[in-house]
């Protein structure tokens, strides 16, 4: 099969799941196509059956914004036609769900019925998509692609809940990669960071406010207390100002490492003891299945999809949003003992096991089968 795949080229969650996809999609001996406006972070390696289409702006002075919607449509129908695509899968509603009615429409003028097959991520639904001059076209374009899939029953029911919503929404959970995300041994590289076998903590964020990763600063100041710890912090945003501040007030900027955007966080998770996820909003959890795959233990907020991952008490522990004294507690619950957290360590893996790639991968494969027999019965 021959796939097109858009999507936003981050670090974030919609952007690394896409590539993902793709990756092994492509493994499987599809001939996988990314059609966006430069190289997915994930596509770090060359695979002979995948291929970048690069999205290039078009300026012109009477613009005052890039028509960037616009000229991905083009791009989009230009790839289809050139290279006999079979299916479009697009990530996140805006602006791609709406831009792939525009090429499907176009190519249907053509001669040419291609399923579109749209994934929602989150934010899509439940912060841009509750815009109200967003909200008619996220609706229109979910209601008008041939397979729809969300990644946490949460993200389903706020779906339906927001949006009148006349087409079927598979769920389809995030996945993880065992070939990529397996335990190794990094002892040398945790002496360098911990050198006195302090537990070492980690948040993964773009450190947007809705990630609240100040509270991720506060759980480790409490920890720090009673525990001998470090804490990692990897990721950029618009808040690491903010947070490189607080550990200066807090006096703990020795013991907190801003580690910037990381392209092998399995090397980092591999060498962390406890992972921290905040977070106001999650409609999966992609960072904390990441970390559970390499058997590090959970401390989230009880919000959104993260309890479909992170199971209180067993691969770690739930609190609400904002309650850092809880969030520590449990911090160090997981940490009191070594057989403790080794009993945490092991049911996290276990529970990440259940999202392998292997298993879900599949499921996608039987959207794509029913969207096509879709548009085959119609035409």
């Amino acid at each position: 099969m021959k796939i097109g795949i858009v999507c936003y080229p981050t670090f974030g969650g919609s952007g690394v799941v896409a590539t993902e996809l793709g990756i092994n999609l492509a493994r499987k001996g599809n001939e996988v196509h990314f059609i966006t406006y430069e190289r997915p972070a994930r596509l770090d390696s060359f695979m002979g059956n995948v291929f970048f289409h690069e999205v290039l702006p078009f300026k012109y002075s009477l613009f005052k914004y890039t028509p960037y919607e616009t000229t991905l449509a083009g791009r989009m129908v230009d790839v289809v036609l050139n290279e006999k695509l079979d299916l479009l899968h697009v990530h996140y509603a805006i602006p791609h769900a709406a831009v792939a009615f525009m090429a499907k429409s176009i190519l249907k003028s053509k001669g040419i019925d291609i399923p579109v097959i749209t994934t929602l991520h989150g934010t899509d639904i439940t912060l841009v998509g509750k815009d109200p001059a967003l909200s008619p076209v996220i609706e229109f374009s979910i209601n008008n692609s041939d397979g729809v899939s969300a990644v946490s029953n949460f993200l389903k029911k706020a779906t339906l809940e927001n949006f009148n919503i006349s087409t079927e929404i598979d769920v389809i959970y995030n996945f993880i990669d065992f070939n990529k995300f397996k335990k190794t041994d990094k002892e040398h590289f945790k002496k360098a960071i911990a050198p006195n076998g302090e537990k070492i903590l980690t948040h993964i964020s773009n450190f947007r406010s809705v990630k609240r990763a100040e509270d991720a600063v506060y759980i480790f100041q409490k920890v720090y207390e009673d525990i001998p710890s470090k804490l990692l912090m990897i990721g950029d945003g618009p808040e690491r100002s903010k947070l490189e501040k607080i550990c200066r007030d807090i006096g703990l900027c020795h013991e907190i490492r801003f580690l910037g955007k990381q392209g092998a966080i399995e090397e980092l998770l591999s060498i962390s003891d406890l992972f921290l996820l905040p977070s106001s909003n999650e409609s999966f959890g992609l960072a904390a299945l990441e970390a559970m795959a390499l058997e590090v233990p959970v401390i989230s907020t009880n919000v959104g999809g993260i309890p479909e991952v992170n199971f209180d008490g067993e691969t770690g522990y739930l609190s609400e949003v904002g309650d850092v004294d809880d969030m520590a507690r449990n911090a160090k619950k997981i940490l009191s003992t070594p057989e403790n957290h080794a009993s945490f360590r092991k049911r996290a893996l276990q529970k990440a096991q259940e999202f392998d790639v292997d298993v879900i991968v599949p499921q996608y494969e039987s959207l794509y089968e029913k969207a096509l027999n879709k548009v085959k019965a119609l035409v």
